[in-house]
């Protein structure tokens, strides 16, 4: 059975009908004149006039390359378009059907038959050795060249993500919804054959597809078992590769593979039922779950039909809709299904009715359009909401009479709400020129006319009672004379709002608010007036007009309440108690991002044990919320909207089948006991890998200085290897060696300390001027480390002390720091030095590890070391910014941001300004982009190899980077316009197709990230200065960035 749905019946009409609904399946044209010449030029020939409609162009205008030649990018969307009458392809379920299905069926090409024969030829002997040797990935492969254990470990029982092994983001999102289907889990974890069926099944078909049960099986006890964080479905993708796209188009669709793999699965569990007929597939555990029914009735040129229907995945239109009810009610009515019209003016009209739904009810949004003027698809990236819980029952045949009785009197309220609208709009349009005005702002203006006074006429005492203008936003009516367009556009923007807004106040409240705002005499002076009034004739015509204008302003009020009354009506028509029988559970949400041709996929499950949304993007697999599902899935903001909703009903187990006896950890591993023999073996042997290649791994990477995200410890090494010799690597370096360095950073500020001892030394002696030193100098950094800091400096640069005291270090590591100062061997000056050294040395001997934590105090240098790091990187950064040097400049600067996030989690004053970081190398970013850009629309090559390489080598790297972190809204408005800046580049017509092949393999890498080995060259090492010369570094970079406007911080 395929997914799509087709027809039981039908005759010549209906079959050629049905070939056009194909053709706007696959093509996207809907134009049934057009694709009827095309497949009348094709001599019926469904494949060859598709082949002629989106392969060669040749005798139309030229198109643009993207149109002509599909590339290589992630996720297309231009999968299938199922067509909006879903009643012209329903499943078959006989053979004759099934053979006719096969010969329109529009994923099948030669090539790919050929692969599938290929695939499915190979012997089962050959496919047992593969499982073997499948696991035996390089350790580089598997855990993307992260030393980070907790980059590739399992942590305890969550879910494990799936690695993206080239743009297959699409199989990852579809698995990952359906594994979390317990009894989908089940099924395909039980699935086995007899030996009997084994060696009776001899067809292609059927040999492949129990060799891909197998390897999805194994896939699925990996996810279950595993100890790693992602799994690699290298070998289930290789059979469907063989079969599902020829070589120049290896691109995927969530809608394709999903008809696809349903189609495979249907297959492969009919081996394992036992039916009299071939045809019946109602004992099929996989129609069971996801296949449903429908009735059609309806009128065609007078002559009703009715027809029962399958349906897998549910296609729905999202043009022209807000949201998911809409949706289906516009799929499920078509035209006009008046019994009394049926015979007379109606050639055409129908309903559908579910008559059985699945327990895993699937819906397809489709959200590209194609654009015939270009030659190519558009997404559509409009609004559409959907619920967390969607009641099925109106939809229902059972509900038939009442849900009929429902839509007439929808249909009746709208009806009387038009005409409530445009009888509102009699008043609110008010005229019979051009310029059309509110009617109760129009007696307002008479109002004020005549109450105005002749120029000269106007005393304080009679300007105070004159009744002023309506609202200071509302144009004079002289005014309207002159400019008559200006006024036009305001008042229809006013006039708009005004028809469908509910006031809350009442007529009297408003019109005596409207009398009451104060107008000064002069300004009342310079208005028309009219010549002679009388006292009568005034008050007259102001009880009149006033009277009026009450009236027409509770006739609006009253219009307005009528519309707001319906319009809630029809909301809560189907709110009824009654149609709240069959509720169906929103679980999993797939999400495109991108553009019809090049995009990624991610989905958003629901995980029932604990009670939230999870984000599944490939390897990556986070906690997640509703509210950020509606932000990425409902579109309108971004180009990221949902492209299919699988809901399920209360038949699907949402736990397992010991629903609420433990945790999730307890439910996984009575599964995997619950798993064959065999594929337990398999779990263990990967997990047993997975130990072995770890311990390989630590040996490699034990002596070695990783260059992405080091560790303290080998920051420290850089640090102290950047201010002193040459030194050889080592592993890790000592406390002791930090602390030194430390040291030697501010042995000018000790000698000056011991040579204010010199009387002291004098009088009492070494231990005493030592003691008086040390006071002395700790004193002095305490009310250094109090001071009010300001932008242009940082007293922490100048000495480590101050560092620790404005983090509140303990007093042990404070004093043991300070002592080591006093013991550095570089203090050598004179007689009196050398004396205090030793004695400071004799000192730090006597101090054991019960006085002081000595982990604490290395951990304590090591967050100074990291610090100045962070500041010698920042300061780089911007003054190589400042300079125009932007690719040298970003590399600094992202450096700085990573090594200083890990300090801010250990306090605020741990390091410098994340905002300032975050601030410029964002500037940096966009300026670099519009380098690459330029240069890569140059045309030149030289110039285009440039641009492309600070794409790959800079930009991409730090977006995936900014990424991986709590990212701030402003980073992701940069983001976004980086990407949009290179995605406006497709289709361009004076870009040749070789270039557009360059930016169609670009694409997915900006689009997505998730998966690649974030690889961004460590900037050159730089010698620090001491820390006078590096405080008045800081000062002058940080005055001329706080003094430039154009750089100001924000």
């Amino acid at each position: 059975m395929t997914a799509e749905l087709r027809a039981r019946g039908g005759g010549g009409g209906e079959d050629c009908q049905v070939l056009l609904n194909q053709m706007k399946e696959i093509t996207g044209i809907q134009d049934s004149a057009f694709l009827l010449a095309a497949l009348k030029a094709a001599d019926g020939d469904l494949m060859e006039a598709v082949t002629f409609l989106t392969e060669d162009p040749a005798p139309e205008p030229v198109q643009s390359p993207a149109a002509a030649e599909p590339s290589a990018w992630e996720g297309s969307v231009v999968g299938k378009q199922l067509p909006q009458d879903v009643g012209a392809a329903p499943a078959p379920h006989n053979q004759d059907s099934l053979r006719t299905a096969n010969t329109v069926r529009p994923l099948e090409s030669p090539k790919a038959s050929a692969a599938e024969r290929d695939a499915a030829e190979r012997p089962q002997d050959a496919h047992s050795a593969e499982n073997k040797n499948r696991s035996k990935r390089k350790r580089c492969e598997v855990w993307g060249e992260s030393p980070k254990q907790s980059d590739w470990r399992r942590a305890g029982d969550w879910p494990v993500g799936m690695k993206n092994i080239g743009n297959t983001c699409w199989f990852s999102a579809v698995i990952q919804s359906l594994f979390q289907l317990p009894d989908f889990r089940r099924l395909v974890l039980g699935y086995s054959l007899p030996q009997n069926v084994l060696e009776s099944c001899r067809s292609h078909t059927g040999k492949r597809n129990i060799a891909f049960m197998q390897e999805l099986q194994c896939l699925f006890a990996l996810m279950l078992g595993t100890w790693r964080k992602f799994v690699d479905p290298s070998a289930a993708l290789e059979l469907l590769r063989d079969v599902f796209r020829s070589a120049e188009q290896p691109q995927q669709d969530v809608s394709e593979f999903t008809h696809k793999l349903l189609d495979w699965l249907e297959d492969a569990f009919q081996l394992t039922v036992n039916v009299t007929s071939l045809g019946d597939k109602s004992e099929n555990p996989m129609v069971q779950l996801f296949y449903g029914t429908f009735l059609t009735e309806g009128v065609h040129e007078g002559n009703t039909f009715s027809k029962i229907e399958t349906f897998g995945q549910y296609p729905l239109q999202v043009n022209g809709y807000r949201n998911l009810n809409e949706c289906l009610e516009g799929a499920m009515v078509e035209g006009e299904m008046d019994e009394a019209t049926a015979s007379q003016s109606v050639k055409y009209g129908q309903e559908r009715w579910f008559t059985k739904l699945p327990p895993v009810l699937t819906f397809e949004l489709s959200r590209f359009e194609f654009n015939q003027s270009l030659g190519q698809p558009e997404k559509i990236h409009t609004k559409l909401e959907f619920p967390q819980t969607m009641y099925m029952d109106r939809y229902l045949y059972c509900n038939k009479d009442l849900i009929q009785m429902k839509r007439e009197e929808i249909k009746r309220l709208k009806e009387k709400m038009v005409t409530l609208q445009q009888k509102l709009e009699r008043y609110m349009e008010y005229g019979s020129g051009p310029a059309r005005f509110p009617l109760p702002d129009m007696l307002q203006y008479v109002l004020e006319f005549i109450a105005t006074k002749p120029a000269g006429a106007v005393c304080p005492a009679q300007s105070s009672q004159t009744t002023p203008l309506h609202s200071q936003a509302k144009p004079n009516v002289l005014d309207v004379l002159s400019q008559p367009n200006s006024i036009q556009e305001r008042t229809d923007a006013r006039t708009e709002d005004e028809a469908f807004f509910v006031a809350n106040s009442s007529p009297q409240q408003s019109s005596s608010m409207d009398l009451q705002p104060p107008v000064s005499p002069a300004e009342l002076s310079e208005r028309p007036a009219p010549h002679v009034v009388s006292r009568e004739e005034l008050n007259l015509v102001q009880t009149c007009l006033q009277r009026w204008r009450n009236e027409i302003e509770q006739d609006v009020q009253d219009l307005k309440e009528s519309i707001a009354r319906i319009n809630l009506s029809i909301e809560q028509m189907y709110c009824d108690p009654l149609l709240q029988q069959v509720p169906y559970r929103l679980h999993a949400v797939l999400v495109h991002e991108g553009q019809a041709n090049a995009g990624h996929y991610w989905a958003f499950i629901y995980d029932q044990p604990r009670k939230r949304w999870l984000k599944y993007n490939d390897i990556s697999v986070t906690e997640s919320s509703w509210e950020e599902l509606e932000r990425e899935s409902f579109g309108g903001l971004r180009n990221a909207s949902a492209y299919c909703l699988m809901y399920i009903s209360d038949q699907v187990s949402p736990v397992g089948a010991d629903e609420g006896e433990g945790p999730e950890a307890r439910q996984l591993q009575k599964e995997v006991e619950a798993l064959s023999p065999e594929l337990r073996h398999y779990i263990q042997e990967d997990n047993w890998r997975l130990e072995q290649e770890a311990e390989e791994w630590d040996e490699e990477q034990s002596c070695k200085i990783p260059q992405m995200e080091p560790s303290p410890t080998s920051e420290l090494q850089d640090l102290s290897s950047e201010s002193g010799p040459e030194q050889s690597p080592v592993c890790e370096p000592s406390v002791h060696s930090l602390s030194s360095e430390h040291a030697r950073i501010a042995k000018e500020q000790t000698a000056k300390a011991i040579a204010n001892t010199a009387d002291a030394y004098e009088k009492n002696g070494v231990e005493a001027a030592l003691c008086e030193a040390f006071h002395e100098e700790y004193s002095r950094l305490y009310l250094l480390s109090k001071e009010t800091p300001t932008p242009q400096n940082d007293a922490r640069l100048q000495h480590v002390l101050i560092y620790f005291l404005q983090n509140n270090a303990p007093q042990q590591v404070v004093e043991r720091t300070l002592l080591e100062q006093f013991a550095d061997k570089n203090l050598s000056y004179d007689e009196r030095s050398i004396s205090i050294m030793k004695v400071a040395r004799a000192k730090l001997s006597e101090i054991g590890p019960d006085d002081v934590d000595m982990e604490e105090y290395k951990r304590w240098h090591e967050d100074y070391s990291l610090f100045r790091k962070v500041s010698i990187y920042l300061l780089t950064g911007l003054e190589l910014y400042q300079n125009r040097k932007y690719q040298e400049s970003l590399t600094y600067l992202v450096y700085a941001y990573q090594s200083n996030t890990k300090l801010l989690l250990k306090g605020t004053n741990r390091g410098v300004s994340e905002s300032l970081i975050a601030l410029y190398r964002r500037k940096c970013l966009l300026k670099l982009n519009e380098v690459a850009a330029s240069l890569f629309v140059s045309c030149e090559e030289a110039h285009v190899s440039e641009g492309v390489s600070i794409l790959n080598e800079l930009i991409i790297p730090c977006m995936h980077l900014m990424n991986n972190f709590e990212i701030s809204k402003e980073d992701l408005d940069a983001i976004e316009v980086m990407r949009n800046r290179w995605c406006s580049y497709l289709g361009r017509e004076d870009m040749d197709a070789k270039l557009q092949m360059k930016l169609g393999e670009l694409l997915p890498r900006l689009l997505d990230g998730s998966t690649e080995v974030i690889v961004l060259k460590e900037p050159p090492k730089i010698r620090p200065n001491s820390p006078y010369d590096l405080c008045s570094r800081f000062a002058a970079v940080m005055e001329s960035i706080h003094g430039a406007s154009a750089v100001a911080v924000q």
